[in-house]
C-alpha cells in the first residue's frame, strides 16, 4: 500500500465534485516528476486530496486509486489547456490515473496546519519550491494527516 497526495484547484476540480461523480481520471498533470509519481501508483492505493490555489489550502479527505496509469487523453485534445502538440498518440508523453471518492474529512488539514506538525515536517508539499501536483506521503505522515483530519 502506498500513499499520495494529490492536489488540484477546488475551482478546476474540487473534491466535491469527486464525491458526486464517485471517480474521476486524473489528467492535466505535465510535470515528468508527477508524472512518474502516478504512473508509479498502484491499485488501492490511498489519496490525499490536497485543495490548492484557493482561500485555505489543505487536506479535505480520502480517495483510492481504482484506474492504475492509462494515456492521458487531454494531450492529443486541441480544445484543452493540455493539449501537447508533441505528444504522439503512438508514444504519449503524459500518463494519468482514475481516482474514487473515498471519504471526506470532518474538517480540513490546512497547508498552515501541516507546517506546524513536527510529525509532518519531512512532508514534500512543505519543501520551499515544491509545486508538485503528485507526491508520495510515507505511512506515518497518512497516519498523522488522518488523525488531524478526523478531529471535529
Amino acid at each position: 500500500m502506498h500513499y499520495w497526495l494529490m492536489k488540484s484547484e477546488p475551482d478546476e476540480f474540487s473534491f466535491e465534485d469527486l464525491q458526486r461523480c464517485r471517480r474521476e481520471p486524473w489528467t492535466g498533470v505535465r510535470n515528468y516528476q508527477a508524472r512518474n509519481f502516478m504512473r508509479a501508483a498502484e491499485l488501492g492505493d490511498i489519496v490525499l486530496f490536497y485543495h490548492s490555489n484557493c482561500a485555505t489550502p489543505g487536506i479535505v479527505g480520502l480517495a483510492k486509486i481504482s484506474k492504475t496509469a492509462f494515456t492521458d487523453p487531454t494531450q492529443f485534445d486541441k480544445k484543452s489547456d493540455y493539449f501537447d502538440a508533441k505528444s504522439k498518440p503512438d508514444n504519449p508523453r503524459w500518463s494519468c490515473v482514475e481516482v474514487s471518492f473515498l471519504e471526506s474529512f470532518p474538517r480540513l488539514v490546512s497547508l498552515e496546519e501541516c507546517r506546524q506538525s513536527p510529525a509532518l515536517k519531512s512532508l514534500l508539499i512543505l519543501r520551499p519550491g515544491n509545486r508538485l501536483s503528485v507526491t508520495p506521503v510515507t505511512a506515518q505522515e497518512f497516519r498523522e494527516i488522518k488523525k488531524l483530519g478526523s478531529r471535529k
